[in-house]
């Protein structure tokens, strides 16, 4: 057994509040970081070996786990399979938020990045034709990296019926630990200790909980605010039916 090995992933989803769960994470005494923030192996980095991935972490005393988090890991659809291969009793956090607030959030993210010119209406219209095919690609060649499916899923990633479903055909439901973002940040001591529960891990009482990358932008009108609400009703709906079942 390798002592720098991961006994944890933050899976997704992106602008979930994945960072912060992170940093969180990390302060508990027996956590140990990634030596990179967001390694990325499974989906943009696989052309390296597994060698080469466990030496983004840090040799491990006894007692001590370590963990990272890359939020691509969640959408990318071969993902699921190239981490069951490696380590298949791996422990999965998933964090989700609400997905038209996600998407918006995103939005931003990539106009920041200087990665979307197009205006938030005109982007969610177009998506469908930026995406044609691209998924499709990256599950035949398993080589293929798609700018597009990577930064213009505005939509798509807000499907997270989907994709939980594409990882939970792989692995047992027991291996996952769902939050809501909106958890994290209004309840962060009770939802923190959720996690150290999941991860086998004491308590770990954090003096404060600081909220990272939060994103400042101008929110959209409320007419494109209801119309996300919309398109993701469906979605939510089946979400919440397959997490009771």
């Amino acid at each position: 057994m390798n002592s720098n090995k991961p006994y944890f992933l933050i899976i997704g989803g992106q602008k979930c509040g994945t960072n912060s769960l992170y940093k969180y994470l990390v302060q508990h005494p027996l956590i140990a970081p990634s030596l990179q923030h967001e390694i990325h192996y499974f989906d943009l980095n696989f052309d390296k070996n597994l060698k080469w991935y466990q030496s983004q972490f840090s040799e491990l005393e006894p007692g001590m786990i370590t963990g990272e988090s890359s939020p691509y890991y969640l959408f990318h659809p071969l993902v699921p399979q190239r981490v069951f291969e490696e380590y298949p009793q791996m422990k999965l956090i998933v964090l989700l938020r609400n997905p038209a607030k996600r998407a918006i959030s995103h939005y931003y993210h990539e106009v920041r990045l200087g990665t979307e010119y197009l205006s938030l209406k005109e982007a969610l219209a177009i998506e469908e034709t930026r995406l044609q095919g691209e998924a499709n690609k990256i599950i035949q060649t398993g080589t293929y990296y798609s700018f597009n499916h990577q930064h213009y899923t505005y939509l798509a990633r807000g499907k997270y019926i989907e994709q939980l479903q594409n990882w939970m055909s792989i692995f047992p439901k027991e291996q996952f630990l769902i939050l809501k973002s909106e958890d994290l940040f209004s309840t962060p001591q009770e939802t923190m200790n959720e996690v150290f529960q999941f991860l086998d891990l004491p308590t770990y009482v954090s003096e404060k909980y600081i909220q990272y990358n939060p994103g400042n932008y101008s929110q959209p009108s409320e007419e494109v605010y209801q119309e996300l609400v919309e398109y993701f009703q469906p979605y939510n709906q089946k979400l919440d039916e397959y997490m009771r079942i």
